[in-house]
Order: structure tokens, then C-alpha cells, then sequence
């Protein structure tokens, strides 16, 4: 099972990784990622994200296809939020459910990178201070050009 989601309410951990369980997995890997407070000495007051939606959530579903082309995986779950994430809460979470905890973590780190190179999602950050700032993440594979 793939599940791919962009949501604009906030993610929830634990029903996220109670939707992918599996009696057959001894393995529930999962990557959370939030907002922090800081970047570069500057107060982060939120994030701001915004998707191509079609496209980006194209793009989830082939990740999920890359992931079980390289891994033993039975679940996939990766959901994506959009709009205004306050500091702490969660952006993105992905999880990956498999017999074995080594082929989850492998999927889930793999996962999280490609999502930043691949997946159309835009992120703005808002400073408490300074004018807010759209971020290119380093892995993009636009930006190589």
C-alpha cells in the first residue's frame, strides 16, 4: 500500500504510522521533519509551504515506486503539509513499514532526500524580524542547472 497525501491540517504521527502497521512488519521506520525556531541567528516565527499539487503528488507516488524497486517494503506513507506550520509542528512525515528494521531506514532516508530534490513543494520561511524568504533546498535537481 502507497499512501501519498499534501493536507493543509496538522499531521499526526500516530495515525499516520497506525494506517501503514502490518502484522507481517517487524519494522515501522519514520521520519519526522518540523519546523525549528532558528536559521542563521535569524527567529523563525513559521513556515509557509506551497505545491504544484498534481505534480508534486505524482512525484510522491514515484518515489514510492523507487523505494520498492530498491527495498523489501510493504507500506509507504508520505504525507506533505501545505500552508502555515507553526514552530515545533510537523511538515512532513513519512513512514515506511517492512519485515526488517534495515530495509526501512535505508527507504526512509532515501525517501526524505529525494523528496527534497524531486517533489515540487516551496517553502517560505517568516522571520519574527526580517522580510520572509523563499528557501531552495540544497538537493533540488533544478537548481543544478
Amino acid at each position: 500500500m502507497d499512501i501519498v497525501r499534501l493536507v493543509t491540517s496538522k499531521l499526526n504521527v500516530e495515525d499516520i504510522t497506525n494506517e501503514i502497521a502490518s502484522p507481517s512488519c517487524g519494522a515501522i521506520s519514520l521520519f519526522v521533519g518540523t519546523t525549528r525556531d532558528t536559521f542563521e541567528d535569524r527567529k523563525v516565527v513559521q513556515l509557509e509551504y506551497e505545491a504544484y499539487e498534481e505534480m508534486a503528488q505524482k512525484s510522491m507516488k514515484n518515489l514510492c515506486c523507487q523505494i520498492r524497486d530498491k527495498w523489501s517494503i510493504k507500506n509507504i506513507s508520505i504525507h506533505h503539509r501545505l500552508g502555515i506550520v507553526p514552530v515545533k509542528e510537523a511538515s512532513v512525515v513519512i513512514a515506511v513499514a517492512s519485515p526488517h528494521r534495515a530495509e526501512s531506514l535505508k527507504a526512509v532516508e532515501f525517501a526524505i532526500n529525494e523528496l527534497k530534490a524531486s517533489v515540487p513543494i516551496w517553502k517560505k520561511e517568516v522571520y519574527e524580524v526580517h522580510d520572509p524568504e523563499w528557501k531552495e533546498n540544497k538537493e533540488c535537481s533544478w537548481k543544478k542547472c
